[in-house]
């Protein structure tokens, strides 16, 4: 019996629970991808016109059919689409919220139910206290749809000169993701401006800085080919 208790003490005892959400997580990104990367297929075939029917279409994958026990006008346990941003009338606390954004996310859905829970001003700090090692494990398998737009969106808004090093890697996290190539080509004109605004402002940050930041130079000059920059752009 002493030899039982000490088994089920010893740290080596495995968390069946947390194994099980683990899995279940795992499972649930993997069936998520799967879905959008049919319909990112879907899309090419249709030749959509514009970015926005493409992320419609993806967006779309993700969406349930109403149940029959589901009433029109009653309460709604689960959202039709749960990668939405949470509204203004969710219940859910904001404490909760910013509780969870502390957290680390292990992989893409989890970074994806944060991302779309924190206020936009605080999507800048969250990318650079993840890091470009960490979001180049995240988005192993893909980077989601849309949210390569959203990152230079957020990334050229608030980006300070001090930071352009952390940027810059974050930039070259990217570049090495699967299909970073057809998200890029699918970027919208407001998201592609964005784009071409934020190398500008690194260009200026990285010129301003001593000779010591020559990698910094060389790597953006790289980033600027793999981001379709354009001379006049950059």
């Amino acid at each position: 019996m002493k030899e039982e208790l000490q088994a089920m003490n010893s740290p080596e005892v495995l968390d069946f629970r947390e194994l099980e959400l683990e899995l279940a997580a795992a499972a649930a990104e993997d069936e998520r991808y799967q879905r959008e990367n049919a319909a990112k297929f879907r899309a090419i075939h249709q030749k959509v016109a514009s970015y926005e029917e493409f992320r419609d279409i993806v967006a779309a994958s993700n969406l349930k059919p109403l149940e029959r026990k589901d009433k029109i006008g009653g309460d709604r346990k689960q959202p039709w689409n749960p990668t939405a941003t949470t509204s203004s009338s969710s219940k859910e606390p904001a404490c909760a919220v910013l509780q969870e954004s502390l957290s680390e996310p292990r992989n893409s859905f989890e970074f994806s139910r944060i991302w779309r829970r924190i206020d936009v001003k605080k999507r800048y700090d969250f990318l650079l206290q993840i890091g470009a090692e960490k979001l180049f494990q995240i988005f192993h398998a893909e980077v989601c749809s849309g949210l390569l737009g959203e990152f230079l969106l957020v990334l050229e808004e608030f980006f300070l000169d001090r930071q352009a090093g952390e940027v810059i890697e974050i930039l070259q996290c990217l570049t090495k993701t699967p299909r970073f190539t057809l998200n890029l080509v699918f970027l919208s004109k407001d998201e592609m401006e964005h784009c071409e605004s934020l190398f500008v402002k690194l260009q200026n940050s990285v010129n301003y800085e001593n000779e010591a930041d020559d990698r910094l130079k060389s790597a953006l000059k790289r980033l600027t080919t793999l981001y379709n920059i354009s001379e006049s752009g950059s």
